[in-house]
């Protein structure tokens, strides 16, 4: 086949342009990614030999080695894994194929610091070659096939592929042409260094030089060793490699089980929430061993989706080496497993969030993690109690600090018997909301829930510690038997009478029609008008919104609202009294309706006749001004 030049995705060619613009401050981790690469690639054929020997041939013992080459100025990268074919090329090197590509091409920023992190968590640490490299010539052949392949690209918008009989027997050779600038990578103690440093516990041996034989490399699985053997270093190397990242990790567990179901773990919490956490798959990033053999990443239910944010490794002494994922979706080993991870990740996580003295550090991880945790309410019952305790939140009392459960219901007021709740998509949006103004007036706390997961996991969880969640948002909130802190004005500002009141509800009843369920008088206000809320045994208003926005419910399934209205506010009492006067039905219409698009406006719903409200709106003003 002749050769052929293709263009690099759109997406590609942004990543190298950052990468041209010194994405990391120390270049020398691209020898750790390119590293990390050919370890896979020996990972991922020594899992597939295990059913096809003959992909082994006669070079059974997996290395990588690297050669450098001072008069050529070239550094070579050769590992025999499992290689690739001319596809592979296409799709590895030239396109970023992969779920999340759009969400991650949007989090790139254009700042380097930022855009490292993501870079790295992608998996497409191969183009940080073209930091050091002007040209990059990659050679492959895939264990099994015949024909070789030579990739070749300056970086600089496209690349060539082609047939090469000069390809390895199988795995991959990568050549890179150093940079005049960058030559102190050719330089053996300058390599031997980084490897050490970045690589020193990759399983597979890194040879240094063409024809040596010692490995530079410990080439031992680090989550086989003692932990007092292990520095806080290499496991920050060993995250690097395993989760493809270049944060810190937040927090590092290692362990071995013993008893029923033998297994090592080695996980890891990230700081940063990675680029695809609410990707549609949920999938996560834990990588499954046997007996030290790699066998997928991919092992769905090995770690249940609101855990996704771990990286790390798993490996097991009881399943099968053969095992496909065919079986494992019904083996009985790898549900123990999921249940000892689970065991372990929650008990940590609660060990860091009651500790006191690391409010702030599990603040940071809640901030990061919370809304993914959140689900584990609704999926994992077994679970649930030790995720209320992990459950944090900030409230109408707490001045931006984060709250627990237990905080929350040791400072509830005397009366009061529920955790209240408000749920909307922004904190400050809540937070103003009118429906908190009485609860506040009392200082009864309010949680503000702004995650999307929170409309379902309250629904799902209803109650803790004998007292149930009740949204502000809904009919029937009883504040007068909560003993709170009203202030003295309040109990002598002037209302309408109940004559009065009792001629405006029923005014705005008939003219409001079917647009309300209802009209009450409100207890829950104490500055704002009005105020819409469902009904008791309705759906909560911000979840009707979340469903009607994503086509989950049609107009005909939306419950229709009540509207409260405040006998205390200025507008209520003097439209109270006018509703007693003869012909008003007639003059109070637009009000009645001004009223209504005022409290739509408050939950920030948009007016179903923004005209009307406008000429309304301007009428109302004209006679005001009259």
């Amino acid at each position: 086949m002749s050769e052929e030049r293709l263009s690099f995705q759109a997406e590609v060619s942004r990543l190298l342009d950052i990468v041209a613009h010194s994405l990391y401050s120390e270049k020398e981790v691209f020898l750790r990614e390119l590293i990390s690469n050919a370890s896979d690639a020996c990972d991922r054929l020594r899992y597939a030999a295990l059913t096809d020997g003959s992909l082994l041939g006669d070079d059974p013992d997996f290395k990588i080695r690297i050669v450098a080459d001072t008069d050529a100025k070239t550094l070579t990268l050769i590992d025999n894994g499992i290689g690739m074919n001319r596809q592979d090329l296409v799709d590895n090197l030239g396109t970023i194929a992969r779920s999340g590509t759009s969400a991650f091409v949007k989090n790139l920023s254009g700042d380097s610091k930022k855009d490292v992190s993501l870079i790295g968590q992608f998996g497409v640490g191969f183009y940080s070659a073209f930091m050091v490299a002007e040209k990059v010539e990659v050679f492959s052949r895939k264990a099994g096939e015949a024909t070789g392949w030579r990739w070749v690209s300056d970086g600089q918008g496209s690349f060539t592929v082609a047939e090469d009989e000069n390809a390895p027997a199988r795995g991959t050779r990568i050549v890179m042409h150093i940079r005049a600038a960058e030559t102190e990578f050719l330089e053996e103690h300058r390599l031997r260094h980084v490897i050490k440093t970045y690589s020193d516990h990759i399983a597979v041996p890194i040879l240094l030089g063409a024809d040596t034989t010692d490995s530079v490399n410990a080439a031992n699985a680090l989550w086989t060793r003692s932990k007092s053997e292990i520095t806080e270093e290499q496991y920050k190397e060993f995250y690097h490699h395993v989760g493809h990242a270049f944060d810190e990790p937040w927090l590092t567990l290692h362990w071995r089980a013993e008893g029923v179901i033998e297994y090592t773990g080695l996980l890891f919490v990230p700081q940063q929430r990675p680029f695809d956490l609410f990707d549609p798959r949920r999938a996560h990033h834990v990588k499954l061993y046997v007996r030290r053999v790699f066998i997928t990443d991919e092992a769905e239910g090995l770690v249940p989706p609101y855990l996704r944010f771990l990286k790390g490794v798993v490996d097991s002494e009881d399943l099968p080496l053969n095992v496909s994922r065919e079986m494992l979706q019904n083996n009985p080993v790898l549900a123990k497993l999921k249940a000892g991870i689970v065991k372990r990740v929650l008990g940590d996580l609660n060990k860091k969030a009651a500790d006191p003295e690391q409010a702030a550090d599990y603040a940071r991880f809640w901030d990061a993690f919370g809304a993914v945790l959140k689900e584990g309410l609704y999926e994992d019952f077994a679970h649930r109690d030790d995720l209320l305790k992990l459950l944090r939140f900030r409230t109408t009392e707490s001045k931006g600090e984060l709250v627990s459960l237990a905080t929350y219901i040791g400072r509830m007021k005397e009366g009061q018997d529920a955790i209240y709740y408000i749920t909307g998509d922004e904190k400050s949006a809540v937070e103003r909301s009118p429906q908190v103004e009485g609860f506040r007036a009392k200082g009864v706390e309010v949680l503000l829930l702004t995650d999307p997961v929170d409309e379902f996991w309250v629904g799902s969880v209803r109650e803790t510690d004998g007292k149930q969640f009740k949204s502000v948002t809904r009919g029937g909130a009883d504040l007068s038997k909560i003993k709170g802190e009203e202030k003295p004005e309040d109990e002598k500002k002037d209302k309408a009478t109940d004559g009065d009141l009792s001629s405006l509800t029923a005014l705005l009843k008939l003219t409001l029609g079917e647009e309300v369920k209802d009209v009450r008088r409100s207890e829950r206000l104490t500055d704002s008008a009005v105020c819409l809320v469902a009904d008791d045994g309705d759906m909560d208003i911000h979840l009707q919104r979340l469903l009607k926005q994503h086509g989950q419910l049609g107009a005909d399934a939306a419950s229709k609202r009540v509207l409260e209205i405040n006998p205390g506010h200025p507008l209520i009492r003097r439209l109270a009294e006018k509703a007693t006067q003869d012909g008003a039905a007639t003059s109070l219409e637009d009000a009645a309706w001004l009223l209504l698009d005022q409290a739509r406006i408050l939950e920030g719903e948009t007016l179903p006749d923004p005209l009307s409200f406008a000429r309304r709106m301007a009428a109302f003003v004209e006679k005001g001004l009259g």
